[in-house]
C-alpha cells in the first residue's frame, strides 16, 4: 500500500492535469483537497491543501470504508490546515 500511496503522490506531482480519480476537492470546504489510493477492495484517503498555489501540504489520512466521509475526519484536515498556517505566521 505504501509504494501505491508513493507512487500516487508521485503522479500528482509530475502530471499538469491530475485525473479526478487520484485527486479531488472536497465538496464545502475551504479549499481541501483528497488524495485518493485504491488497492483491491481498500480505498485510503489522504487529506492535502496548497500552499502559495504550488505546495501541497498532506495531513490526515484515512481508510475508507462507507461512500460518504466521515464529518470528523474534514473536521480534522481542517484543524491541520488551520494549524499550518497559524505555525507558518510565527515570527522566526
Amino acid at each position: 500500500m505504501q509504494r501505491k500511496i508513493l507512487w500516487t503522490l508521485q503522479i500528482i506531482e509530475e502530471l499538469e492535469r491530475i485525473p479526478e480519480i487520484y485527486f479531488k476537492h472536497i465538496e464545502c470546504s475551504d479549499g481541501l483537497y483528497e488524495i485518493r489510493v485504491q488497492m483491491g477492495s481498500n480505498i485510503f484517503r489522504i487529506f492535502c491543501f496548497f500552499d502559495d498555489d504550488n505546495l501541497v501540504v498532506v495531513g490526515n489520512g484515512f481508510q475508507k470504508k462507507s461512500q460518504k466521509t466521515p464529518p470528523e475526519e474534514i473536521e480534522r484536515a481542517n484543524r491541520i490546515k488551520k494549524e499550518y498556517y497559524e505555525e507558518k505566521q510565527k515570527p522566526d
